[in-house]
């Protein structure tokens, strides 16, 4: 098989196919029109699927090849933001307020393209491959649902060896594959605290209790848990990206309401930072006479890639691309995926493909309104997701 003409023969499907998706986005377990699409390109390559999963009823599994052979699973998540898109492309979203501003679209064709590809070779395969279209990515935890029904046990389909998924980075040019061993991404946390206060006249304030001072105080203040609670040397952020307080230039509220993320790679340094900020956020609300409410909801774990999985990502990628095409990646990056719920579960490797076009400096970074998956990436994607199935020893 030439694998550069098949694939050649095959982009402009996965091409289409990718444009047709980026019309239609949807959000976490609203997938009902994308994975109409996903179903039916699946028949029309001959491929048996399973439709819904306990309640994931968006998600679609489908196999490949000889189920008494070693399993390797590929997955692709399939849901969308909601972000008005300014792309301007003719191909832009139809919805309202919702768009593939992280590049799902072109994670659902490039599975595919591979798809179409390894079915035709089926008989070659070393392994079984499991395919996953998984929703609920971006929020939901889609990926701890499927596990949690069996996807990977063998409660659906053939029990999974090892797991390989993608994602399109818009820091790499197009033609290059980055990854690294251990942790690649971070752990996602999620806040809110409800400082309460006493509200007054904005010409008395000494009759209150401001809660907007002691929330901006607050602000400043958890800055100090990563430059000085965390060793200097250990990987962490805090953003609070949301304040909400006031009706008026003249009245003091009683409350106000900060939310935010803190993403750590790290189990003591997760635990760490959770533990700093509780105790801030309360100190200081009772500095300004106020109290707090916090609510801390533990998201997403780090993606922690298998070291043997990560180094054969690298192999194959050196090997198919060329050596100055794979990029170690030097550190984690600082985003979540729940890609990391099935890698607690088996080994596998998360990796990240470059779509940033050489004529593009710098591109659109992921979750902004005219950010698109650059329909070139494709044919490096679908590369990697065939090359890893053909040459995979169990």
């Amino acid at each position: 098989m030439n694998l550069d003409s098949t694939i050649a023969a095959e982009l402009p499907k996965a091409v289409e196919l990718r444009h047709r998706l980026h019309r239609i986005p949807e959000l976490a377990f609203q997938e009902f029109q994308t994975a109409g699409m996903i179903r039916a390109e699946l028949d029309r390559l001959g491929i048996s699927h399973i439709d819904g999963i306990a309640d994931a009823p968006t998600a679609t599994i489908a196999v490949i090849g000889d189920p008494a052979k070693p399993c390797v699973a590929l997955r692709a998540d399939i849901d969308a933001l909601p972000i008005q898109e300014q792309t301007g492309l003719p191909y832009a979203s139809t919805h309202p307020n919702r768009m593939h501003a992280c590049g799902h679209d072109g994670h659902i064709a490039t599975l595919m393209g591979a798809t179409a590809i390894l079915k035709e070779n089926s008989g070659r395969l070393p392994v079984c491959v499991k395919l996953i279209f998984q929703p609920a990515e971006e929020e939901g935890g889609g990926a701890e649902r499927l596990v949690r029904a069996g996807v990977l046990d063998g409660k659906i389909g053939p029990s999974v060896r090892a797991i390989f998924g993608l994602h399109g980075w818009p820091g790499l040019p197009v033609g290059c594959v980055a990854t690294k061993p251990d942790v690649i991404l971070a752990a996602t946390d999620i806040f809110k605290a409800t400082i309460i206060g006493k509200g007054c006249h904005g010409a008395f304030p000494h009759l209150g209790a401001d809660p907007i001072v002691a929330v901006c105080e607050t602000v400043m203040n958890l800055q100090q848990i990563v430059s000085r609670d965390l060793d200097p040397t250990e990987p962490a952020v805090l953003t609070v990206g949301m304040i909400r307080a006031g009706t008026a230039t003249n009245i003091i509220p009683d409350q106000a309401v900060i939310e935010g993320t803190a993403r750590t790679v790290s189990r003591p340094a997760r635990a760490a930072v959770k533990a700093s900020a509780l105790r801030r956020i309360h100190s200081v609300a009772a500095a300004g006479g106020c109290t707090a409410n916090i609510d801390w909801v533990e998201g997403y774990p780090a993606t922690v890639n298998d070291p043997a999985m990560a180094d054969y990502v690298a192999k194959i990628a050196r090997q198919t691309l060329g050596q100055n095409r794979f990029i170690p990646a030097g550190r984690p990056a600082m985003g979540g995926e729940d890609f990391a719920y099935y890698l607690e579960k088996i080994p596998g490797c998360f990796f990240l493909v470059g779509v940033a076009p050489p004529d593009r400096q710098p591109y659109p970074s992921l979750h902004n309104d005219r950010y698109d998956f650059t329909d070139a990436a494709l044919a490096v994607g679908m590369r990697m997701f065939v090359e890893l199935c053909l040459n995979f020893q169990a």
